[in-house]
């Protein structure tokens, strides 16, 4: 990115992160045969959560779809992890506190008006603004004026953002209330996304309909089935589309899409099942793919429900924790496709500390005991574990309830909801009495995106309701500091903190092991899990 020198170095610091996590393995890159520019391909998907708004996704249904739909300030490029200008033509600031961001001209959306700076000002207060109900409002609480559209109490006490200014349609600047040495590779996230002027005239009925700047248009959304896509031949970003279109095609069972796939009824797949980890490699030969992932798989207590309250708990869920044996899981469950986890940030991001949950993330069924003993004990002695049954997990639960059950003796069941929309809806509305799934992909490789947006107060993603004065203090200060290694650094004492509270178990750190069908090529993941959607190619039939 091009700028001020501070801008320079968290270029570098990011580069230097995704480097350790960046694509490369047998996922297919180079091409064998003619490809079909004008094809659409298929993809493993689930129905999104919310309508299709892009402050408004937080799990990969509509984050998905929307990545390819709309396009921000910045990206990061999948060949080499760097942050890369896309709408932005470059971002100034030479205090980490105060932006200008000056536009590239020729950018428009998908009904032919132009992207400008009021795109983004307009988006970034409606998506703050608490009345608007947005699931990632939280992500502009850096900004000047963020409280005043979203207090944590009654209503806004005004309409916009006072950090936020248009200067012309191609110059803003940006405040925030003190320095945030990463917030130029937050700006990445598709909650930053520029909106079109009708999106405000009605966002719920946009919402089922989008209208973008990114790299595909919307064509359709038949509820519970599919949403398609369409390449947009007037795309100004840098990653152009080597095809025609996708089909995010839902699926109730990951079995079932897996079984599609290798009979090519099914394109690109997400993830592989659990149940056909051991063969996918023989199924797909050179189309299989096994390669690193920034993200890590943990399961939530409900903090605010009455049963988990009590501050006394904390021994009972560390001894919860020390009664899985993680090593054994991701061996045999898992077939070696995961690897076991002893921090709540995954290898790769910058910041990441190794076994920074000691002896907690170990399994020892006699301390284990110990441990809930001295805690009171597991409430009733029973616990439900809360997943959504479209996306392969009742496996791994249920080996995780069997190891606490054989360790403790805790009564132990797997809670299943019909789909990944059902599960999170229950989640979010604060609607679960137990434990719950609460995998998560970064959203930028740094500890702090694993940390302060999923365990700060108030966090968007903080699932479990967990509110540590201690660690929002510590979090707090390694916001501050100027530089990204600092910061980094600062938040390492935040994690340690989740050691003590233990909000959250982790269980292990995600690596994609998917694959592809006969008819694409050049089939490429990112180091988030997803698939380089616009360079996968269609062969000719």
């Amino acid at each position: 990115m091009r700028g001020a020198s501070q801008a320079k170095w968290v270029v570098a610091a990011v580069a230097v992160a995704l480097a350790a996590t960046a694509c490369g393995s047998s996922s297919g890159s180079s091409s064998t045969g003619a490809s079909n520019a004008q094809g659409t391909f298929s993809y493993q998907s689930t129905e999104p959560q919310n309508p299709l708004q892009p402050a408004n996704a937080m799990e990969v249904g509509g984050g998905r779809v929307i990545k390819t739909l709309f396009k921000g300030l910045v990206d990061y490029d999948p060949s080499n992890g760097q942050l890369r200008n896309q709408v932005a033509d470059k971002i100034e600031t030479t205090d980490a506190q105060n932006y200008t961001v000056t536009l590239k001209s020729g950018w428009t959306f998908h009904d032919g008006t132009p992207v400008t700076a009021k795109s983004f000002v307009d988006a970034w207060n409606w998506s703050a603004n608490v009345k608007n109900n947005q699931i990632n409002s939280d992500w502009f609480s850096d900004i000047q004026g963020y409280t005043d559209v979203h207090p944590d109490a009654g209503d806004p006490t005004a309409a916009t953002m006072s950090g936020l200014k248009v200067v012309d349609d191609t110059h803003f600047t940006i405040a925030l209330t003190g320095p945030v040495s990463y917030f130029e590779y937050k700006l990445g996230y598709t909650a930053f996304s520029p909106l079109p002027e009708v999106f405000f005239t009605d966002p719920a009925k946009y919402g089922q309909s989008p209208i973008g700047n990114g790299p595909y248009k919307f064509v359709s959304w038949e509820h519970n089935k599919a949403i398609t896509v369409a390449a947009y031949d007037k795309y100004a970003g840098v990653d152009k589309p080597k095809n025609g279109g996708i089909v995010f095609k839902n699926y109730a069972q990951a079995d079932a899409a897996y079984k599609d796939l290798i009979s090519d009824n099914l394109d690109v797949l997400d993830q592989v099942d659990p149940t056909d980890l051991s063969s996918y490699k023989n199924d797909l030969g050179d189309r299989a793919v096994d390669q690193a992932q920034g993200a890590i798989q943990s399961i939530s207590f409900s903090l605010y429900a009455a049963d988990w309250k009590p501050e006394n708990l904390a021994k009972v869920r560390e001894g919860l924790s020390m009664a899985i044996d993680r090593d054994t899981i991701t061996k045999t469950v898992l077939n070696g496709s995961r690897q076991p986890a002893n921090s709540w940030v995954a290898p790769g991001a910058m910041g990441y500390k190794d076994n920074t949950c000691g002896e907690y993330c170990s399994y020892n069924p006699e301390k284990a005991k110990q441990l809930i003993t001295e805690g009171g004990g597991v409430p009733g002695n029973k616990i439900t574990v809360l997943y959504n049954a479209d996306g392969g997990h009742k496996e791994w639960v249920d080996a995780v309830c069997n190891s606490i059950r054989q360790a403790t003796g805790v009564e132990c069941t797997g809670d299943a909801k019909p789909d990944f929309k059902s599960s999170r809806d229950l989640i979010k509305n604060k609607k679960v009495d137990g434990l719950m799934r609460t995998g998560w992909v970064q959203d930028y490789p740094l500890n702090a995106n694993f940390l302060r947006d999923v365990f700060g107060t108030g966090a968007a993603a903080n699932d479990a309701g967990y509110s540590s004065p201690e660690f929002d203090k510590l979090a707090a200060e390694a916001d501050k500091a100027t530089s990204v290694e600092k910061t980094a650094e600062l938040y390492q004492q935040a994690e340690a903190q989740l050691a003590k509270d233990m909000p959250a178990i982790p269980l292990w750190y995600y690596k994609t092991t998917a694959g592809y069908s006969k008819n694409v090529q050049n089939v490429k993941y990112d180091s988030f899990g997803d698939p380089v959607f616009t360079q996968v190619e269609v062969k000719q039939k």
